[in-house]
């Protein structure tokens, strides 16, 4: 099957609303490299590690490895690795029987089981905590596993594909991750570049959002002016393809070009920001306090900012950032942006609104 009639039977799935080829890959050399290996590996029964930020699109490229393998007719199951508390993963992957636990008054098919003959989509394995990797490193080497209170074991029949958009090799230096199943998921790897690096794909990405979301909600969107367009490209896009679609979202409804105009001048503004720091009228200065100042300020515009590309989720921050948890919240405290009891729920909000965008990930 080519790819291009792969992902004509994607959109025409009602399960798969996906876009067509051009604006997955679009132009730029980087990911028409990405699609030349992918219609090599795709037909191959081999684990796939897809790395990548948040937002460039892992869950769509991996789609298009399941239409395109020999398993293509099979289910197409995903497991959100940090959507699901640790307490219950190994029974959302494994399942359960009967009695195998409180509460479990029924048996239970694993997401495992339910990818049978089909593919399995591990999102953001990288989250994992370190038993569950033992035992999922378990089944991708002996090919089986069993539920929960079962003594009989079943076969392993779905291709695995992983995503994440962490360094495994550093989580592997830091101890959070194991080498050997690094090795074991990482027998072919895709890597999709932000969108920064892809800006030439903006106009496609632009037009076809515009025409999705005119449809959707049933209101025309002005075209984009070529200035307008240039300041789009222009952009850094730390939320890349993600943050694109929610910003055509915000103007196909609100029908003003202010809300690209004014949304990219803030960002810009803040950039400007970074460096300025206050110097008394007189001259005088102590370096070391303005010094000091000043990295205060970039390092509380960098949290901003990495909070905000993980949907003010605090422990995917503090993982993006590579500090703890609690230095993370000393950080917000010393910057004057910690929450208080009142805002927790805010915060919560904001995290599950970000979850659910992730799982309508371009």
């Amino acid at each position: 099957m080519s790819l291009v009639t792969a992902t004509s039977l994607l959109q025409s799935s009602t399960k798969s609303n996906l876009p067509p080829e051009i604006v997955i890959f679009g132009r730029s050399a980087n990911m028409l490299a990405v699609q030349q290996k992918l219609e090599k590996v795709a037909m191959a029964n081999v684990p796939i590690l897809i790395e990548g930020e948040s937002g460039t699109g892992k869950e769509i490229i991996t789609k298009l490895i399941h239409q395109l393998s020999p398993w293509g007719a099979g289910p197409f199951v995903k497991v959100n690795c940090p959507a699901i508390p640790g307490t219950l993963i190994e029974s959302e992957l494994f399942g359960y029987e009967r009695g195998a636990f409180t509460g479990a008054y029924g048996a239970k098919a694993g997401r495992v089981e339910m990818a049978s003959r089909g593919t399995l989509f591990l999102d953001e394995i990288g989250e994992l905590d370190m038993d569950l990797q033992a035992k999922l490193l378990q089944v991708l080497q002996d090919g089986q596993f069993c539920r929960i209170g079962s003594q009989e074991d079943k076969r392993l029949e779905a291709r695995v594909v992983c995503a994440t958009n962490r360094s495994l090799e550093d989580e592997i230096a830091a101890g959070t991750f194991r080498q050997d199943l690094y090795y074991r998921i990482n027998v072919v790897s895709l890597t999709l570049p932000p969108l920064r690096e892809r800006k030439g794909d903006i106009p496609e990405l632009v037009n076809y959002f515009l025409n999705v979301y005119s449809a959707s909600f049933e209101r025309e969107a002005l075209p984009i002016s070529t200035q307008l367009m240039q300041k789009l490209q222009a952009y850094h896009w730390p939320g890349n393809i993600r943050e694109l679609e929610n910003l055509m979202k915000r103007y196909v409804i609100l029908g003003s070009a202010d809300v690209l105009v004014n949304g990219l001048a803030s960002e810009a503004a803040l950039d400007e920001e970074d460096f300025n720091v206050d110097i008394p009228l007189n001259g005088s200065i102590f370096l070391k306090d303005v010094t000091r100042q000043a990295i205060r300020k970039i390092e509380r515009n960098i949290i901003l900012k990495v909070l905000q590309s993980n949907q003010w989720n605090r422990k995917k921050a503090a993982r993006a950032l590579n500090i703890s948890y609690r230095a993370l919240l000393y950080k917000l405290k010393e910057a004057g942006l910690q929450t208080d009891d009142a805002e927790e729920d805010v915060v919560a909000n904001g995290a599950a609104s970000g979850q659910m965008e992730e799982e309508n990930e371009i």
